[in-house]
Formats: structure tokens, sequence, C-alpha cells
């Protein structure tokens, strides 16, 4: 077991998870942290709390100490200025022509750096405007392109489901994502339904696609042929998340009932299902699981 915080550095934002050490701050308390751009004021999210070794990534950083009256009041000038930082920045892209998207823009916590995140559909030579807004600054400028599934994360937002971006909430890491997936998962192939605000396919169908190949190795397919409570037919259709099968009897040939799992007993075409299938953590025993 190791011990962990989470700490967000922006209200509404995503938490990382630091090793406190010695420390025990509680949620709601600031501390200073080791991140990839240097020492960073974070708040608290969830206090110190233990969880498998296997739970956290391998470089867990560490909290430098907890965040005095300076570091507070210094993160939220930066945060005040970092909007002025944004208005500049973008009325100098606008007046070098550049074709990119600004996202965000950060101090670092000593502000020896202010960081411009942007999106830009090809490479783009901003050097002029790196002079120039060095010289607007005087500090050390750094602009980075990102992805659109990146600004997503960044900017936040609700998805169709009604809930906030999977990727700014829980993710930490952007999953591979197939059309595949929403094939199998039953979906229609519409890009407007099964893409996300950032314009790529949803992040959910990959987290979800478990689930579906569970069920889709203990459901008989459509084609196969099993035996009912009324008799011997073919699946004609298949609800995988339900567990229904839609029968179709050869006396008479226009006679379909709806069926579920459990009650249709393979016997042969299509796929076979295993005799005993083992119920997966994701899967919850199949009949039980819920489209969400």
């Amino acid at each position: 077991m190791v011990k962990i915080i989470s700490v967000r550095f922006k209200p509404g934002g995503k938490a990382y998870s630091f090793d406190p050490g010695e420390l025990e701050p509680k949620a709601g308390d600031y501390v200073v942290v080791d991140t990839a751009r240097g020492a960073e004021c974070g708040e608290v999210a969830q206090g110190v709390q233990e969880v498998p070794d296997a739970s956290v990534p391998r470089e867990l950083k560490r909290v430098l100490r907890m965040a005095d009256s300076v570091d507070i009041r210094r993160k939220k000038q930066n945060e005040q200025d970092e909007k002025r930082a944004f208005d500049i920045c973008a009325e100098r892209i606008r007046r070098h022509g550049l074709e990119m998207k600004l996202v965000d823009a950060e101090y670092t916590l000593d502000r020896a750096k202010l960081l411009f995140y942007f999106t830009a559909d090809g490479r783009v030579d901003f050097r002029d405007l790196v002079k120039d807004l060095a010289g607007v600054f005087h500090t050390r400028i750094e602009l980075r392109q990102i992805g659109v599934r990146d600004e997503a994360k960044m900017t936040g937002g609700l998805g169709v489901c009604g809930q906030p971006f999977c990727c700014s909430r829980f993710l930490r890491d952007f999953q591979p994502v197939s059309i595949k997936m929403a094939k199998e998962q039953g979906l229609s192939l519409n890009p407007t339904k099964i893409s996300g605000a950032c314009g790529r396919l949803m992040c959910c169908l990959a987290y979800e696609q478990p689930a579906y190949d569970y069920l889709s190795r203990i459901t008989p397919g459509v084609g196969s042929v099993v035996k009912t409570p009324d008799g011997t037919g073919t699946v004609a259709e298949v609800n995988l998340v339900s567990g229904q099968l839609r029968v179709k009897f050869d006396v008479p040939s226009t006679m379909f009932r709806w069926y579920p799992r459990s009650e249709c007993q393979y016997i042969r075409g299509g796929k076979r299902a295993p005799i005993a299938p083992d119920p997966e953590p994701d899967a919850g025993g199949g009949e039980e699981i819920k489209n969400t």
C-alpha cells in the first residue's frame, strides 16, 4: 500500500496524485508539489489515503512542502495575470496572421516561465510570436502545440451524457478508440452521435468495450439455432445489454418471440457460448449489466 494525496491546480480541474511523504495535508489545504514544469502550488482535493501499489503511477512525484501565505498569494496573482496574458497572446496571434487556436496560458509558480497552449492543423512557425511575447512579458516564453483531445481535457465541459468530460474528470491517459468498438456495441455510425465535443470518438467506447466482449462470448449470435421453452428456433436479433434474444420459429414461419438469454439453450450455428462462463468484474454476471 502507498500513501497518496490528490491535488487540483485549477478550480473544477483534474486532480493528480502525489506522495505526501511525512506530511498530513487535509482537503482544502494548499501544498507546493514537484511537477514536470517545476514547483507548483495546488489545492488538496483529497487528504492522505492508502491505495494499492498497482493503482498509482510508477514515478509518483512528491509534495515539497505545505504552502504558506506567500505561495497562495502568488498563485492567485498568477491566475489573474494568466487571463491578461491569454488576451494579449490571442491579439498577437491575429496580428501575426498565424493559423493557430490559443487554448490556455499558465505561469509557473516562480513566474520564471509563461506557457501558452494552442491547437493547429499543421506545423506553425511561431518564432516571431515568441520574440514579440518575450518583449511584452519579460520572461521565458514557451508555446506548446496540443491535440484536440488535450484541448477538451484542459477546458472541460459537459458530454452528451450530461456528465463532465471523462478526460477532465478522471481519465489519466487517453486510450485508443476505434470505429470497430462502435460497431460491436451496436451504436449508430453517425459521427455526430459517437464523437465527443473534441470531434474524436468518445473515450467511453473504450472502457465499455470489455463488457461487450464478455457478453458477446456468452450470448448466441444471429443465425444460431437455440432451444426455447416454446420449441426450437433461429436467433434473428440480439440485444447484448438486456440479454434478450429474438427467436424466429420454423412453424409458423412468421412467428417471432423474445426470450432472456438464460432461457435459450444453444444447439448449433452462429457463436457457441461457454457452458459455464465465469462472471468478470466489469461484466457483473451478464444479466445485471446496464447500458451506461
